[in-house]
């Protein structure tokens, strides 16, 4: 398969920010579809902060967080601010993040995980990403990632199944992909991909 590189510079330059002067990239995908590496990787090129669903999210509540990033990102920025704080979200228990304090509001910021094209954010999201991954390969990523936290890998494929039943709604309510300004293939290098 050729690669054609995407011109991330390009699709910005031709777009207007959404969120007072603060242009907003999402890039979502299927748990474990590279979406966090992909936005490590622009935030480094382009000088962006990176905002996490994944902080606002929890596996109590995997979808339906969205209204705390319109009132603790989105409008926050459009009041003014130039540092965001809030709280972070527990994915189970004995989970006590840090919240995040007087993270900089920089001229482009990445929204990333699942759901951040949501139909809800297209009124704030200038560019939309989507990472494409065969399912497959976003299982064995997720439970690679996940073994972590000690489960078995038996209690972690019953888990994943259950977050991919719920991202299936998303995906077939909003269909990011068929939304998206930009395709990125999750299994090749991201370097190739992105001028």
């Amino acid at each position: 398969m050729k690669i054609v590189k995407k011109d991330i510079q390009n699709n910005i330059m031709s777009r207007e920010p959404k969120v007072a002067n603060v242009f907003f990239i999402a890039i979502d995908g299927h748990g474990g579809s590279g979406k966090s590496t992909l936005a490590q990787y622009l935030s480094v090129k382009l000088g962006a902060e990176i905002v996490h669903t994944d902080d606002f999210a929890s596996w109590d509540n995997p979808l339906n967080w969205w209204p705390l990033i319109i009132q603790h990102v989105f409008d926050d920025i459009k009041s003014g601010v130039n540092k965001l704080s809030y709280e972070r979200s527990k994915w189970s228990k004995d989970h006590h993040p840090d919240p995040v304090v007087d993270q900089p509001v920089t001229d482009i910021m990445i929204l990333e995980g699942v759901s951040s094209m949501r139909t809800e954010f297209s009124q704030y999201i200038s560019l939309n990403i989507f990472v494409d991954t065969p399912r497959e390969v976003c299982l064995k990523r997720g439970i690679d990632r996940d073994f972590k936290t000690g489960k078995t890998k038996k209690e972690l494929i019953k888990i994943w199944n259950e977050w991919f039943n719920e991202e299936d709604d998303y995906m077939a309510r909003d269909n990011p992909k068929k939304r998206a300004d930009i395709i990125i293939d999750g299994t090749q290098s991201f370097e190739s991909q992105l001028t």
